[in-house]
């Protein structure tokens, strides 16, 4: 514990530095998984979010799941269409925000699963296969590639 004290105050003070119950600063512990588990009481996201209620849970693994699929959809549809020799400025402007909100979703994804929670784990790779089945698949055509290649 002596090699702690030279972290530069990154570590809260334990009792044993003079801290004890008699300090006016309360340090509250909060157990954080750093493996996967099966279970209803997890925080994704916020905090405190979804709580201990089933109904909550249910909501967040629905949330989780269409935020996977709307980032399939945005990664392999052309809403804004151009011709590549006439590219304007509304168009690169509005491409430009396009990917800034497909990689806004893909970082609440991955910090969702973050939580190594196994349902929300679940939910994120259907959300992903049900979005490339629908989306994803129509784009590549592997009728015209060797037999045994991708």
């Amino acid at each position: 514990m002596e090699g702690m004290h030279d972290m530069g105050g990154m570590m809260p003070p334990s009792p044993m530095d003079g801290a004890g119950s008699n300090s006016t600063h309360h340090h509250t512990m909060m157990t954080m998984h750093v493996t996967f588990f099966w279970g209803k009481n997890a925080e994704i996201l916020f905090a405190g979010w979804p709580g201990k209620l089933t109904g909550m849970y249910i909501l967040a693994l629905i949330f989780v799941f269409v935020l996977s699929f709307l980032m399939e959809w945005l990664s392999h549809c052309r809403l804004i269409k151009g011709s590549p020799l006439k590219v304007t400025t509304t168009t690169r402007s509005l491409r430009t925000i396009m990917h800034a909100i497909r990689i806004a979703l893909g970082y609440m994804v991955m910090l969702a699963v973050m939580s190594f929670n196994v349902g929300i784990f679940l939910v994120t790779v259907a959300g992903h296969a049900l979005g490339f089945l629908i989306f994803g698949s129509k784009v590549e055509d592997t009728s015209n590639l060797p037999a045994g290649c991708c």
